[in-house]
């Protein structure tokens, strides 16, 4: 089942450094042993509901064990502080769900788990 890894990133004080623009050169060569690829990088946001100060990005893997290995991989190690030191922000990996996915279903799962 296809997983993400999703990054909100808080905006930087100033211009973008080199440290950063290196890590982004280099970042999408990690990804590529582990079945990666940008989805989301660099756009622009519409905040419709709440605050979203900072970028958004995602990334699509195969499965969770993928993006696990390309995040705990260490040539994604070694670069990963040429962003941190920089720019701060919450990284997360998450399933994403099928074509056979039923909300309503789920919903009804959740309202008989409550009311059991």
């Amino acid at each position: 089942m296809t997983a993400y890894a999703i990054a909100h990133l808080h905006p930087a004080d100033g211009p973008v450094q080199d440290e950063v623009l290196s890590y982004i050169e280099r970042i999408q060569a990690t990804m590529k042993p582990y079945g990666g690829r940008f989805l989301v990088h660099g756009a622009e946001v519409e905040v419709v509901e709440g605050a979203w100060p900072g970028a958004l990005v995602v990334v699509g893997f195969p499965g969770v064990e993928e993006a696990r290995a390309w995040y705990a991989s260490p040539a994604y190690q070694e670069i990963l502080p040429l962003r941190t030191r920089h720019l701060g922000g919450d990284v997360i990996i998450v399933p994403g769900v099928g074509p056979e996915y039923d909300a309503p279903a789920t919903a009804a799962a959740m309202r008989a788990a409550r009311d059991a």
